[in-house]
């Protein structure tokens, strides 16, 4: 099929066809209460069957009972700083926690961009704790204990099949490796510069401008978001190689029905417009956050195709029900989890879900 004779609208209405979002937490106002979230970021579900998520404005790592729709606290008590190490997590002062995940023991772990550290919680004691940076921002400490090096604005972390944690070391154009097992860190990729990401080019030793995202495919390859380099990468799990499957590199929000590496990602927004947020989805298909787009798009793994799934490109809140006529606004994160796609649309202050 020649994709380019085919409108774009007939595949908005294709991804949309019978799909429908509705708001799962949140009442478009910021605040702090059992109704309300504050810029909500990372989500991800917990080995209980809860969605856990980052209320960044809130200095909070919050639970949702998807069954009864009651949040409670899991960290943080709503003061922007870097206290409590050692102590209740629900106690302990936070700083922007951006995206979050669960080992395979079930201890929780998230990166605080602000406080440029990542730090667990122990799911058993509810005690919090630094695994990796110092709370100054800097880069030093590869070869030695994460709990002495410096990152500069952790954006993410991902648990990869080998039991590593690695961390978007976002300013400092690195993906870092913290081993859980002996504490130590290492650089994993990335130089430290802004230069081009060549492709098929070998993880080590070449340029990330950005990397803000990772997400793990079903084979155990690596999606990768450069923020600044605005565009999405695949790590080949074998060969170790970055792969360029979709974005220019320009700003702006086009592409759909057509090759998802010729899509622009960020809308009007120059500055800071790549993607900003991933997800795997069913049939070898992955969900990209584009924030500054105001939209949620889907790339068809198979075919290579991008289309919108939810979102105008314009910046609003809602209205609902129709995926392609609720406005969104800056959403950050998207997660494919229980046959359905959750989206932390952040500025609208909501959690919504299109099922």
């Amino acid at each position: 099929m020649n994709w380019k004779m085919v409108p774009a609208a007939l595949f908005l209405a294709a991804a949309a066809l019978g799909a429908s979002v509705t708001t799962l937490i949140g009442t478009g106002s910021p605040g702090y209460s059992g109704a309300q979230v504050n810029n909500p970021y990372g989500m991800t579900i917990g080995p209980d069957g809860a969605l856990y998520f980052c209320d960044v404005d809130n200095q909070r790592i919050r639970r949702l009972d998807l069954a009864t729709k009651e949040l409670s606290t899991i960290a943080g008590n709503g003061q922007k700083a870097y206290r409590g190490d050692g102590g209740p997590a629900v106690d302990a002062s936070l700083a922007a926690p951006h995206e979050l995940l669960f080992d395979r023991r079930g201890d929780l772990y998230f990166a605080e961009r602000d406080n440029h550290v990542v730090r667990k919680v122990n799911m058993k004691t509810r005690t919090i704790s630094t695994v990796a940076g110092t709370g100054k921002a800097g880069f030093s400490g590869d070869g030695g204990p994460g709990t002495q090096a410096q990152l500069n604005q952790p954006h993410c972390v991902l648990l990869d099949r080998d039991g590593t944690l690695l961390i978007c070391d976002l300013m400092n154009r690195r993906i870092r490796r913290l081993h859980l097992d002996t504490g130590i860190i290492e650089t994993w990729a990335g130089t430290g510069e802004t230069s081009a990401t060549p492709d098929g080019a070998p993880v080590s030793g070449t340029p990330l401008n950005g990397p803000r995202t990772l997400a793990l495919a079903p084979n155990g390859d690596i999606y990768l978001a450069l923020r600044e380099g605005n565009a999405i990468y695949r790590i080949d799990a074998q060969t170790k190689t970055l792969h360029h499957m979709a974005g220019t590199g320009e700003s702006g929000y086009s592409g759909d029905g057509g090759p998802a590496i010729k899509a622009r990602f960020g809308g009007s927004f120059a500055r800071l417009a790549g993607p900003k947020g991933m997800s795997p989805g069913p049939d070898n298909s992955l969900f990209v956050a584009d924030t500054e787009s105001h939209a949620i798009r889907k790339i068809d793994m198979k075919t290579g195709v991008i289309s919108t799934v939810l979102g105008t490109g314009e910046k609003g809140d809602g209205p609902e029900p129709d995926p392609l006529k609720c406005k969104l606004n800056r959403p950050h994160a998207v997660l494919f989890a229980n046959g359905a796609l959750y989206v932390a649309d952040s500025e609208a202050n909501r959690i919504r879900i299109l099922q």
